[in-house]
């Protein structure tokens, strides 16, 4: 069909509509007069679909629908009130596509899906007119939040493909979002693996990496590539690479929600990665097809500020940017059900955003997880005390951020220039400590940074992520002349010192076995060569899987090691004098009504020598050593004489009645 004749058959059957209305019209200023309702880009239903868009530069703006390929229909968009372009559609058009192009200065755009869609055709350049009902999974109605003690939090961040690409998962569909809904999967030793490792790991919450709809990979051949994802294109609908078929742009959002669904079912909440501080490459981007120049930062020369490295930075200073982020996460909430989120770069966004964002979120679900990188790639174009930066983390009540403190301590420099406190390098002790009390104010720490956090359940506790060299062949690099026993030690000590931190810890998937990417840092476009965990590493690393679920169960059954606040740290929290500056150990104590033991003594000894700590003289059960960690006890201690001798590169732990 011809385009004139296109037009006329429009005329026919759309009829434009004013959606909404506000205090003042669409000007100049384009901070004045945002929709106070939320943007429905389309919304859907058998007698007719209704479509706006936020476009207040726009001199016209054109729908389309499209029947596969084929345009079906094309319209001019009514301009109304607070920059919204608006149109109507009769009739049932669910199973069709549809774009939007603006024109701005004379200027005809490419067509774009919007920045609301939340259905979309492969590739993400159109958006889908669905039936949202319809891809619910069966009992949807009855899915609720995970609410977990914040004593008990454990979050486990994996990638789709990480976990359950390699043959050795045993999944039906490996690298998609059903793959890590599948239960009763194990490896060729008959161990469990994917969903069911993380349960019988005992974590609490799983950090999914990015799964809103990026632009780096063609979603027509998603087994071709590999690709974490840091690379948003539109931010409500979900990645079609991780769906057994991206053609159907319902299928992915069905999968996702039995992924969530199966996890809620296992016990585990949901954590979704998000990249709210950059884009895709701008001119494939909704954010500039649809208002250039406003939702990014933009330099005085016109070009884009880059905070992020990746070639712009977005500004959620801006009203309409704002909204945007807030009115996107409690999407992702209301729609997924997801249980919380880590912010990508989160010093480019700005704290007021930080906090509004929080407060909305948890007016929907109380328990609702934040958290992110409380840095940036570089210096963000905005003023700096307003963004949030890791040092302004206790201006942000709920709003936790990753602790390089700790990390770093543990493991040494990022640049693996250095080792830490388990490699026996001094100089760690004062990070270690602060890491310890969770980021707090304490008396007895006295380290180079200021305390960041007002409660420790801000402090994220880890020491490797995804970005990174991964634990193992850290430690291969900097260790290369220890045996694998002596680096097994180390890095039993790296997940000890996390999880006996007041702070919440974070493990990377597949640590507790011991992966490797093959010496790679920075993997994220290699494939599943570096990235997909062989699971028979499971039972290869069997001593070290069963530690670290050993300390996992531990945290859960001594509440005292989560107290909560910073005054409860300085209250119950004492470290234990000791001159040798690679040991460190501390004290719990008065734990009446807090845990079932009286005190709790912690002990890190990452020297290559024996340490002996003086402790409170008294009998004890001994809960861990560096070779095994058992809740319940592995036996008694007599802490009469008041000292106890630690192993080099060892942890432990014993708890008083």
């Amino acid at each position: 069909m011809k385009i004139k004749q296109l037009l006329l058959h429009s005329i026919a059957i759309i009829t434009a509509v004013t959606m909404l209305s506000c205090d003042d019209k669409r000007g100049t200023d384009l901070d004045e007069g945002i929709p106070q309702k939320p943007i429905m880009e389309m919304s859907y239903t058998p007698e007719g679909t209704t479509f706006e868009v936020w476009a207040p530069t726009a001199e016209r703006v054109v729908l389309r629908l499209y029947r596969g390929e084929e345009i079906d229909l094309e319209t001019e968009m009514s301009a109304g009130d607070c920059g919204l372009w608006c149109a109507e559609v009769h009739g049932d058009k669910r199973g069709m596509y549809y774009t939007f192009q603006v024109t701005v200065e004379g200027k005809t755009l490419k067509e774009t899906a919007g920045i609301f869609a939340r259905a979309l055709d492969v590739n993400g350049n159109r958006g889908a007119i669905i039936d949202m009902r319809s891809t619910d999974p069966e009992g949807w109605e009855r899915d609720k939040y995970r609410k977990v003690k914040s004593s008990e939090i454990v979050i486990y961040e994996m990638h789709y493909r990480d976990m359950t690409a390699h043959a050795s998962a045993g999944v039906e569909h490996p690298g998609k979002y059903l793959g890590m809904a599948e239960r009763g999967t194990h490896s060729r030793e008959g161990l469990a693996t994917a969903l069911d490792h993380l349960v019988e790991m005992g974590v609490t919450h799983v950090h999914l990496l990015p799964t809103a709809d990026f632009g780096s990979i063609d979603e027509s051949k998603p087994t071709e590539q590999y690709n974490w994802g840091y690379e948003p294109k539109n931010y409500n609908a979900p990645e079609g690479t991780y769906s057994t078929d991206p053609a159907d742009p319902e299928a992915r959002i069905r999968e996702l929600k039995t992924l969530v669904q199966a996890m809620h079912n296992a016990g585990l909440a949901v954590v979704l990665d998000v990249v709210y501080n950059h884009t895709t490459l701008t001119e494939n981007c909704g954010f500039e097809l649809t208002v250039p120049g406003y939702f990014y930062r933009m330099r005085e020369d016109g070009t884009f500020a880059d905070g992020s490295g990746c070639g712009n930075e977005t500004a959620s200073e801006k009203p309409m940017m704002r909204k945007y982020m807030v009115e996107s996460l409690e999407y992702w909430v209301r729609e997924y059900h997801i249980d919380g989120f880590r912010f990508d770069l989160m010093a480019i966004h700005d704290i007021e955003t930080m906090n509004l964002i929080r407060e909305r979120l948890e007016a929907i679900n109380p328990n609702i997880l934040l958290y992110g990188e409380g840095w940036a790639a570089a210096a963000p174009l905005y003023d700096e005390s307003k963004l949030a930066f890791k040092r302004y983390t206790y201006r942000m009540e709920g709003v936790g951020a990753f602790s390089d403190d700790i990390r770093n301590a543990l493991r040494g420099t990022l640049d693996l220039s250095q080792g830490g406190f388990i490699h026996g390098v001094e100089g760690n002790k004062a990070g270690l400590m602060f890491g310890i009390v969770g980021g707090v104010e304490h008396p007895q720490v006295d380290y180079s940074e200021e305390p960041w956090c007002a409660s420790p359940l801000q402090h994220i506790s880890y020491v490797t992520c995804h970005d990174d060299h991964n634990l193992r062949d850290r430690l291969e690099h900097l260790s290369p002349e220890a045996s694998e026993e002596e680096r097994l030690r180390m890095a039993k000590l790296a997940h000890f010192g996390v999880f006996t931190s007041q702070g919440i810890p974070f493990i990377f998937c597949g640590e507790e076995m011991y992966r490797t990417k093959l010496g790679e840092k920075n993997t994220y476009n290699m494939p599943d060569k570096y990235n997909a965990i062989d699971w028979s590493l499971k039972y290869e690393y069997r001593d070290l899987v069963e530690y670290v679920r050993g300390l996992i169960a531990m945290r859960k059954a001594h509440p005292a090691f989560s107290l909560g606040s910073a005054e409860a740290v300085r209250q119950h929290l004492t470290f234990i004098e000791c001159d040798n500056d690679a040991a460190v150990g501390f004290i719990l104590h008065d734990l009446e009504g807090i845990d079932e033991a009286e005190s709790i003594v912690v002990l890190m000894n990452g020297s290559r020598e024996s340490v002996t700590f003086e402790i409170p003289a008294g009998n004890y059960k001994w809960i861990a050593d560096g070779d095994v960690i058992m809740p319940r006890g592995i036996g008694n201690y007599d802490g009469s004489a008041g000292c106890i001798e630690v192993a080099p590169i060892s942890g432990v732990i014993l708890a008083q009645r």
